[in-house]
């Protein structure tokens, strides 16, 4: 392949693709409009899903009708999708060499993913395989820091991502503008991710790549922030269950015809 997979997503990934299945928040149910309206998915059309890591997002996408290829690096996340989605055509694959033929395809999303890999180069391999006027789809899950507990519970993850590119630090908007894409346009949608502090705190943390890769003693201090955390706040302090409070962030961009 052309590039490489950035060394956090390699190691940590591999290792944890069960953590990320429990630990990762659905998409809300305005994802399925903006699918079918804004990026006119259809039983007609074909996607890809670059990145596509477990299948968190796939389901989605199968959902539209359209005929679904899942692109994805990491063989542990790929194997956890072939066995969730045996229908779709999963292959090993990267943004800047993507297994497929020029104009193929109608449209091609990124779901926590783009962040990885947004460059000139990805943009233009993607812009290869797209049709004329298909649709390039960016969406991310991001915590709602308005909650206020939620700022602490950044403060333990961002302050260990070193150079692992992520969503909040705005660095993958250096790709755009492109020649070949239209500008980006965005909206957005508010949605929760409700369950056991284990899985909706413990294992969404334990899930990120760059705290999946560390060493078992730094992630032993990871979830010892986490309990002092829980212990700390009174909206999770001995609850069960508890709600994470999620925006997603969706975004489109049209290559030119």
């Amino acid at each position: 392949m052309k590039d490489q997979v950035h060394h956090a997503a390699a190691a940590g990934y591999k290792t944890a693709a069960d953590t990320y299945v429990r630990g990762r928040p659905d998409y809300p149910p305005q994802v399925a409009d903006w699918l079918t309206g804004t990026l006119e998915l259809d039983a007609h059309k074909t996607v890809i899903d670059l990145g596509a890591g477990t299948g968190k997002f796939t389901g989605r996408l199968v959902a539209t009708g359209a005929q679904v290829i899942a692109v994805e690096p990491v063989a542990q996340m790929l194997e956890k999708l072939s066995l969730a989605f045996p229908d779709v055509l999963a292959v090993s694959g990267t943004a800047t060499d993507l297994p497929l033929p020029d104009a193929s395809v109608d449209v091609v999303v990124c779901a926590q993913a783009f962040h990885w890999f947004a460059s000139t180069e990805a943009l233009t391999e993607i812009a290869r395989v797209l049709k004329p006027g298909g649709k390039l789809g960016l969406v991310w899950n991001q915590r709602d820091t308005r909650v206020s507990w939620m700022p602490k519970l950044d403060a333990i993850v961002n302050a260990l991502e070193g150079d692992t590119p992520r969503f909040h630090t705005g660095a993958w908007r250096q790709a755009f503008p492109h020649k070949a894409f239209g500008p980006l346009q965005a909206q957005h949608f508010n949605h929760s991710h409700t369950g056991t502090p284990e899985d909706v705190i413990f294992n969404r943390v334990r899930s990120i790549s760059y705290i999946a890769a560390l060493p078992q003693e730094q992630r032993a201090k990871v979830d010892e922030q986490l309990r002092a955390l829980v212990a700390g706040e009174a909206l999770l302090r001995g609850k069960d269950v508890v709600t994470v409070p999620y925006e997603t962030v969706a975004f489109v961009a049209v290559k030119g015809r």
